[in-house]
């Protein structure tokens, strides 16, 4: 039957009151289960950060604080400097998400629009580069970014981030799915390849640019190795390097505060940007 709807669970057994409430039951127990293991980490990191240090060490732990304190959290931002390293770490990220989107923008409408020559084949080498293992371009990277003197300089992230063929495959995915009519009439009318760029492709790519943008973020920002070997000064290090660098004489309690304090900054970016970044995934699986 054409429109009809293919479900586990069929309409006849849903239409008794038995169906309904096992449905329901395993429906809400499934729901129930998923949140707690994906929400109670969150919480043990919270209320771990609320113990005294030597509720922390007890065996067994405690579910619920024995009592309730938010000192260790006015310590790690005090004692670990957080305030320094957030701000170096939105600084190197924020410079990296504008340095990836702009180029990986700009190419990928080079590739999928403007037909160049060799564009397949200079896709393909760009896609070569995902075979290649992270840790094998490391000293290279390193190399030049010492021979640039780029060392303790937020270039030294912003620049490496440019190359990233995953999200300027993902561009080029996305701008070959848009409707040919609109950029031709778009050329009717008389505007350029880059006035097409800034007022037709970019406004129809607010999905997909959602989502190269939280990759772009996320990646700078939990990335621990690269930082570590180019940022040498202590007041210039990002946060997920400051937070093992400085937790050698620091309480556990103060270390968990630090760490949840470091993650509300990227919790925070999803809850805000969460509808653009599902738009952009059921864009890109369907018209993919």
């Amino acid at each position: 039957m054409s429109g009809s709807v293919r479900t586990l669970v069929s309409p006849a057994v849903l239409a008794r009151p038995r169906g309904r409430a096992v449905y329901w039951t395993v429906f809400t127990g499934v729901v129930v289960l998923f949140a707690l293991a994906f929400l109670f980490p969150v919480y043990w990191m919270v209320t771990g950060a609320t113990k005294s240090p030597d509720e922390v060490a007890r065996t067994p732990p405690t579910l619920v604080p024995e009592s309730w304190t938010t000192g260790g959290y006015a310590d790690a931002w005090e004692l670990m400097q957080l305030p320094t390293h957030l701000w170096n770490t939105v600084v190197q990220a924020a410079g990296a998400w504008i340095f990836q989107l702009v180029f990986c923008t700009a190419a990928a409408y080079a590739l999928s629009k403007l037909r160049p020559a060799f564009g397949g084949l200079i896709l393909g080498g760009i896609l070569a580069t995902l075979m290649v293992p992270a840790q094998a371009l490391v000293v290279p990277k390193y190399l030049t970014v010492a021979d640039l003197g780029l060392l303790n300089d937020p270039l030294a992230i912003w620049l490496p981030a440019v190359a990233n063929a995953f999200n300027l495959y993902l561009l080029k995915r996305f701008f070959d799915q848009l409707p040919r009519d609109v950029l031709e009439a778009a050329e009717i009318d008389g505007a350029g390849k880059l006035r097409t760029l800034w007022s037709i492709v970019l406004p129809m790519s607010r999905p997909v640019l959602g989502v190269v943008s939280i990759f772009a973020l996320v990646a700078v920002w939990q990335d621990f190795l690269w930082p570590l070997m180019v940022f040498s000064d202590t007041d210039k290090q990002p946060i997920s390097v400051a937070l093992v660098q400085l937790s050698q004489n620091i309480q556990l309690t103060v270390l968990i505060a630090a760490m949840v304090i470091a993650s509300i900054p990227m919790v925070a970016l999803f809850l805000v940007f969460q509808r653009h970044i599902i738009a952009g995934i059921s864009a890109g699986s369907t018209k993919g």
